[in-house]
């Protein structure tokens, strides 16, 4: 736990915030948990909960006056508050709960510092709003965004509210998308995370103003502090009410992407 210190940074702040939801989501792995039904085929487990209570420990700890809307708990303090944190305490219940390791921690101030976290994989990914990196048994290096592998994560999940205009299964199914990258599909955040680390040449998404969600702020703003180009999938910036995600390593894979899925290469 953090302890109140008006001299933490924020960045440290959400990447021991992130670490202690990895550390709750790494030690319930493999039980049988309580499922909390929320419509839809969606769900939350008890690990879900549990880690999104030892993150607000922390940050209650560290700074006992911000505001923290959370996937689970919903809105803490003033919705309107200067200073809110944005929590997603395990991004991808879905994988989790089929054994699968393939999830995140995301911890982010609006408009500022996030950090995401890998239980499985043993990292964090934090930035402070200007820089980004990864820090990895105590030692941090830098994230530096590149198109090389040429893998792009694509998201399937419904609901597609683009459609018929966007749907991520007509971008794989083009040609020229074919032709230039190799697809893969992921459900969490480590998805932009990897972007920003190079690991990945880009990530998209359908849906609304991604900008405000518990879901994608963190790998957002990774991404921005890394260098990635990030719009919506109609080029508007996502904060301007842009919708859904592109995030790519460079301008030039952005500018591919958007025109594939703009149709203009079939």
């Amino acid at each position: 736990m953090v302890n109140s210190c008006v001299d933490t940074d924020d960045s440290e702040v959400a990447a021991a915030a992130a670490r202690a939801g990895a550390d709750v989501v790494r030690g319930m792995y493999g039980r049988r948990l309580d499922r909390i039904d929320k419509g839809a085929g969606d769900f939350a487990t008890a690990a879900d909960v549990a880690a999104e209570r030892a993150i607000l420990d922390v940050i209650r700890a560290a700074r006992p006056e911000d505001a923290v809307l959370g996937e689970e708990g919903g809105q803490r303090g003033a919705a309107d508050s200067v200073r809110q944190w944005l929590v997603d305490p395990l991004c991808g219940t879905l994988n989790y709960a089929a054994g699968t390791m393939l999830v995140a921690v995301n911890v982010a101030l609006r408009g500022g510092a996030a950090a995401v976290a890998d239980p499985f994989g043993g990292e964090v990914f934090l930035t402070d709003g200007r820089t980004a990196r990864v820090r990895r048994d105590g030692a941090d290096a830098p994230l530096v965004p590149t198109s090389d592998t040429r893998l792009v994560d694509v998201n399937l999940d419904p609901p597609f509210p683009g459609a018929p205009a966007f749907r991520a299964t007509d971008l794989l199914a083009r040609p020229g998308f074919v032709e230039r990258f190799r697809p893969r599909v992921g459900s969490t955040t480590l998805a932009l995370a990897w972007v920003a680390a190079g690991r990945r040449a880009a990530y998209v998404t359908d849906g609304g103003d991604l900008s405000g969600s518990v879901h994608f702020a963190a790998g957002i703003a990774l991404c921005r502090a890394a260098g990635c180009v990030v719009t919506g999938v109609d080029g508007v910036p996502v904060e301007r009410g842009g919708r859904g995600l592109v995030a790519a390593a460079d301008a030039g894979t952005h500018a591919l992407l958007m025109s594939l899925i703009g149709g203009r290469d079939a």
